[in-house]
């Protein structure tokens, strides 16, 4: 499990109102509420001024002799190294930049699907998938099967999560690849990662992750969870929209990817084909940077590094975030709500404040609808999850409600959620 950590700071003293003060959506937003940041967070003004002052200052391309443009390749080298401090990697070279996540599991794929049909990795054609994932996580390797993939199903227990000891029978010397979530985008569900990687090497097989709903919620430790892969977007992490790449640097070296002859066969340069959106990577640096300076701010008098800061930071969002989602639970609770995923207050170290749920037979459209009059932004569907929807007896074509928070939001909002929750349920029951 991705441990609770404990620090000095506590989530009573949070600092959420100079935390709100920091975004200009909140600001304008009226009694605008935001429950959907699951599917885009809002950015803080110093990561817009940092998008803005790249397209003013330096809207160049790199690689050339003059200022500006060398302006672009240090801003994007400082970019790597923060994006490798915010995720514990080894080296920034292993960083690489690119349009989304999603863009990224299909490159790596890709490359490990050459390598299956060259049989390059002596026979390892298996892949274990989770029917708990984003289909990104999924219909990407499942598109290996003609060149020869194998497919294992790790399925998620009707406890709400994967279970590590339901993966130990699913791998062995054919696997080449298990590939999970960390956090379920849907559901919230928290997994153990660092026991997947463990399960994984023991048989010889590599560990890819899908950090995309994780990062805004926790500390990200590709060192820590001993991962091979990690794929994670900016969108959910207070930044513009963009992805990034992280992968041990020989593993990236070796994977087969498409480049152009005059680009060097290293990474990050293989992986990062074409020209991708600078100023956005100026956007995710400083986010970073605003991450950073929570924990900075939490514990002033410090000479504390960059990475400290950042674990600071994280760490108290985190416990913030746990208040945040007993909050929830117990609203969703109060109106009969079906909690899908953990629902269990003793377990809510094993979730991010990401709830999935139903209220009876009611329409999940009709109740989303209801609550953005009362001007309150949540989401319903299939959340990009089918299998998921198939593992919950629910339909595609309407799926369920999920309303997600993140650190910005506070009790209030919550207490007004479950507010409009109750007056809706009056209105249409």
């Amino acid at each position: 499990m991705n441990k609770h950590h404990t620090d000095n700071t506590n989530a009573a003293a949070f600092p959420v109102d100079k935390i709100r003060a920091m975004f200009p959506a909140l600001q304008r937003a009226g009694d605008f509420i935001f429950m959907d940041n699951a599917a885009g967070a809002q950015i803080p003004q110093s990561v817009l001024d940092a998008v803005t002052n790249h397209l003013v200052a330096h809207n160049v391309q790199r690689g050339g002799r003059y200022g500006r443009s060398i302006t672009v390749d240090q801003s994007v080298a400082e970019a790597r190294e923060s994006v490798a401090l915010l995720i514990n990697a080894y080296s920034s070279s292993e960083i690489c930049f690119g349009m989304n996540a999603t863009s990224f599991i299909r490159l790596v794929s890709l490359g490990i699907g050459q390598m299956l049909a060259k049989d390059t990795d002596g026979g390892r054609n298996e892949i274990v998938i989770t029917d708990m994932d984003h289909d990104a996580n999924i219909a990407t390797w499942l598109a290996l099967e003609p060149a020869g993939a194998k497919f294992k199903w790790w399925r998620m227990r009707e406890d709400g999560n994967l279970h590590v000891d339901d993966l130990k029978p699913l791998v062995s010397e054919r696997t080449r690849l298990v590939a999970c979530t960390v956090t379920a985008h849907s559901i919230g569900s928290i997994v153990d990662v660092a026991s997947v990687a463990k399960i994984a090497h023991a048989v010889g097989a590599e560990v890819f992750l899908d950090c995309v709903h994780y990062g805004p919620h926790g500390l990200m430790d590709v060192q820590a969870w001993d991962c091979d892969y990690l794929v994670c977007s900016g969108y959910k992490n207070f930044s513009p929209h963009m992805g990034f790449l992280w992968g041990r640097f020989d593993t990236l070296k070796r994977l087969p990817t498409f480049r152009e002859d005059f680009i060097p066969d290293e990474p990050p340069y293989k992986v990062e084909a074409g020209t991708f959106i600078y100023e956005n990577v100026s956007g995710m640096d400083a986010a970073v940077r605003y991450l950073e300076s929570i924990g900075r701010n939490l514990l002033p008098e410090n000479n504390r590094s960059r990475r400290d800061n950042i674990v600071v930071g994280m760490n108290a969002i985190r416990d913030y975030e746990l208040m945040l989602a007993r909050e929830m639970m117990k609203v969703l609770k109060d109106c009969n709500a079906t909690i899908y995923g953990v629902a269990d207050e003793a377990r809510i170290n094993e979730r991010v404040p990401t709830f999935c749920f139903n209220i009876g037979k009611l329409s999940p459209q009709r109740v989303v609808e209801e609550m953005a009059a009362l001007q309150i932004g949540i989401r319903d569907g299939h959340m990009y999850a089918p299998r998921l929807m198939k593992r919950l007896n629910l339909a595609m074509d309407s799926g369920a409600i999920r309303a997600s928070l993140v650190h910005y939001n506070t009790v209030e909002e919550v207490h007004k959620f479950g507010e409009a929750l109750r007056a809706i349920i009056a209105k249409l029951s």
